[in-house]
């Protein structure tokens, strides 16, 4: 356990905390709102951001959508550079914190944007950035982390840059309010899988960790058992629970798998699949593929997660626990959007791993291609 840990994000939780805006940016600072598409000016959100900046120098940028892409993502940075920008806001989900994250990155360098995500340009300058977090899922809102996507040639890569770490994170649970019922559950089911991926590796003694990622699951295990009862409370845990299960803290010292994302993300990107519901295909029969070396901290969430009782058979059961709590929120754990055409699909998703380099993945780097396959092969409908 050695490792070296700094959040520097400054949380800003709870109702009415979108009116800090004022004090959190410098008015000195010429602002660029980046926001998706157009549903934060129904629900009241854009109305309390531009009550904030009133004595602000600001201007807005919106169309960033679900897994944003570099198409649309580039012509934010064109106007941030032109418009010699000081400031980027996001006032978003993950797609649109992670968007902003490149544009901030993207208007300090001259060359192309998507050197960043191929790692030929590293990060060290960006644009100072917050975010106003509208839907909670992906803690993207206070870590350094960023997952952009291409549409030309259907990629979807990832970057890290403690130059791109969100000053601030506003998370007023009122936001979530007029959510649709399905990105909730995206959002309960990707801080799952985030928690799971720095939790479900193997035993390394690092109580803390260990402990505090169950204690997330547990609370997005009983969030997902009262979906229908949704309160002030229900959501301000939901809130929480996913900005905790990727700030850093619980993967740090320990070892982290993230195969289940790095599959998931080919899905996205050919099939259109909700992220998190890629996630949700992929982890049971990763899972299974990989019970050998998975099976003491299987073994452990079952007992400490789920609450069941010692067997031979404790970690096949446990894998079959997360798949019925997915179930239980209509979450498919089989991947239907290739349209019945399995083969073609595992090749299509095949050739994405190879050609991004994802040839050894997973905490031990055991998940070769030849794994991949077989994960798939379980996966695909």
């Amino acid at each position: 356990m050695k490792f070296s840990y700094v959040n520097s994000t400054q949380i800003q939780f709870g109702q009415g905390q979108i009116a800090s805006l004022s004090k959190l940016i410098s008015p000195k600072q010429k602002v660029l709102v980046v926001y998706g598409g157009g549903s934060i000016k129904k629900n009241g959100v854009y109305d309390q951001v531009v009550a904030a900046l009133a004595d602000h120098n600001w201007l807005e940028f919106s169309g960033v959508g679900a897994n944003p892409t570099i198409e649309v993502l580039d012509k934010a940075v064109a106007i941030a550079k032109e418009q010699k920008v000081d400031f980027v806001l996001g006032v978003g989900g993950g797609s649109v914190i992670d968007g902003v994250k490149y544009i901030a990155a993207a208007a300090t360098y001259e060359g192309e944007g998507w050197d960043i995500l191929t790692g030929k340009h590293k990060v060290t300058n960006a644009l100072p950035l917050g975010a106003v977090l509208t839907l909670p899922a992906t803690g993207s809102e206070s870590n350094s982390g960023s997952v952009v996507s291409k549409a030309a040639t259907h990629e979807k890569l990832a970057f890290m840059a403690p130059a791109v770490q969100p000053k601030f994170a506003v998370m007023d649970p009122d936001v979530m309010k007029t959510l649709p019922q399905r990105q909730l559950v995206n959002g309960l089911v990707d801080a799952w899988v985030h928690t799971c991926e720095q939790y479900l590796t193997f035993p390394a003694g690092a109580l803390v960790q260990d402990g505090y990622a169950e204690a997330l699951l547990k609370a997005l295990k009983t969030l997902g058992d009262n979906f229908a009862e949704q309160d002030d409370a229900w959501r301000a845990n939901l809130m929480w629970a996913a900005n905790q299960a990727l700030n850093g803290l619980i993967g740090s010292g320990v070892a982290q798998d993230w195969a289940t994302h790095m599959i998931g993300h080919e899905l996205t990107a050919l099939y259109g699949v909700d992220h998190a519901r890629s996630l949700a295909i992929i982890q049971p029969s990763l899972l299974r593929n990989q019970l050998a070396v998975k099976k003491a901290k299987l073994e452990q969430m079952g007992k400490n997660v789920f609450g069941l009782a010692d067997s031979d058979d404790l970690a096949e059961r446990t894998i079959d626990a997360i798949e019925d709590f997915y179930h239980s929120l209509d979450v498919a754990t089989k991947l239907t959007e290739h349209k019945g055409d399995k083969a073609h699909a595992i090749d299509a998703v095949m050739a994405q791993l190879e050609a991004h380099g994802m040839n050894a993945i997973g905490e031990n780097q055991a998940i070769t291609l030849t794994q991949s396959r077989e994960i798939l092969n379980q996966a695909v409908a």
